[in-house]
């Protein structure tokens, strides 16, 4: 019987007790399992680390997209991963097709383990940091860090969507709607803020998928989308854009299938991975990691 290593977030959002001794005997249907808990900021970076060099024959995370971003800059080699949706949003295991229910989803998994079903992706990264499905510069990572700003509830799990899209509609208020060219991208030009795919969706709100790159696949490179400037009349069609996946306005920049993007901004702003708030740059390096990774599928 195959084995695999489940790393667990224990203070994500839908990560429970019960949760996970239902994802736990789902797994062992089919596999022998080995359970270990992040108890710090970057453990699971150390946890899979471990996995990938012991002899598992598969990496699963039950956590949210955080914990995925640092799982998959723990392992570089040829351990396939699998991912399972326990935070709020939990974008990846849902772009991956997988169910939203944590237990079908570890069923779904157990099988592709005992079967070996696999698929190698592309990921992306930025400064060298590995990330899974989304990078931002400006506009998405100020509103995660607004996010962030208002902490965490006393079992860990973070404000949910509508609180994120309040800080939206803020942001947008404060502004009046209004983001000029702070920023270069080499060799296209200037702009606002800058948005990059790994794959379509960007991310979810709810049950809405956000398509703001919609040709974006995990199998390609990267994809960007980048207004050249942004007014209060601009923000209509924006949003049409961001839920329809269409109609993007002739001052929008767009790149498809990239392998590395270059950004040099006037001030430095604050950069996001996978919902992950990273700090503030004037010089951001986006690159595509071509056929990085194994995903059980």
């Amino acid at each position: 019987m195959k084995r695999a290593l489940l790393i667990v977030n224990p203070y994500s959002t839908h990560v429970t007790g019960p949760r996970i001794t239902e994802v736990e005997s789902a797994l062992r249907e089919r596999i022998e399992l080995r359970t270990e808990f992040t108890q710090h900021p970057g453990h699971a970076v150390e946890l899979a680390a471990e996995g990938a060099a012991s002899d598992v024959d598969a990496i699963l995370v039950f956590s949210g997209d955080g914990t995925y971003n640092e799982a998959l800059n723990g392992a570089h080699g040829e351990v396939p991963f699998g991912f399972l949706p326990g935070g709020g949003t939990s974008v990846l295991p849902r772009a991956l097709g997988l169910p939203r229910d944590p237990v079908e989803a570890a069923r779904a998994l157990g099988g592709a383990i005992a079967e070996s079903r696999l698929h190698r992706i592309s990921l992306g990264a930025v400064n060298g940091r590995r990330f899974c499905f989304s990078a931002g510069l400006g506009f998405d990572a100020d509103a995660v860090r607004r996010l962030n700003a208002r902490g965490r509830a006393p079992e860990g799990a973070r404000p949910g969507d509508a609180v994120f899209l309040r800080g939206v509609a803020k942001m947008i208020f404060e502004r009046r709607g209004r983001w000029d060219p702070q920023l270069e991208i080499e060799g296209v030009g200037r702009a606002a803020f800058v948005l990059v795919a790994n794959c379509d969706p960007y991310t979810y709100v709810g049950r809405v998928p956000l398509r703001i790159a919609p040709h974006a696949r995990f199998e390609d490179g990267i994809d960007f989308v980048a207004p050249s400037r942004v007014r209060a009349r601009d923000v209509p069609r924006i949003i049409s854009w961001i839920v329809r996946g269409n109609g993007y306005a002739p001052w929008v920049l767009t790149g498809h299938d990239l392998d590395r993007i270059e950004v040099r901004c006037d001030r430095p702003l604050p950069l996001q991975a996978d919902g992950e708030d990273l700090g503030d740059f004037d010089h951001v390096v986006f690159e595509a990691r071509r056929d990085a990774v194994s995903v059980l599928v």
